[in-house]
């Protein structure tokens, strides 16, 4: 991951409402959650959720899929394990006492 994409993904996670979108469709898993779900389980207008969906949508850290009338949308799960990857990439490279896993 870019260091651009990792700034992108995390300014859009910045953002409380976004993060709550974002952690319910990790949830979800695969089978992602219908925007009017979204909605209800998070109370927000549909206004509001399309426009942090948006976010989310540009920042890459989610998928949309149409379904009738309906938008199906997903976590993509590749682009979180990107990012958490690029977080530590380096995890404890000076530090020859390290003990923490992965490093």
């Amino acid at each position: 991951m870019e260091h651009s994409n990792a700034t992108q993904a995390l300014a859009a996670l910045g953002q409380a409402t976004r993060l709550s979108i974002f952690r319910l469709l990790v949830q979800a898993g695969s089978g992602g959650k219908l925007a009017g779900d979204i909605a209800h389980a998070l109370v927000l207008p549909g206004a509001t959720l399309s426009f942090h969906l948006k976010e989310l949508l540009a920042a890459g850290l989610i998928t949309a899929e149409q379904r009738g009338r309906t938008i199906c949308y997903r976590a993509e799960y590749r682009a979180m394990n990107a990012l958490l990857a690029y977080l530590t990439e380096n995890c404890c490279a000076e530090d020859q006492a390290c003990d923490r896993p992965g490093c």
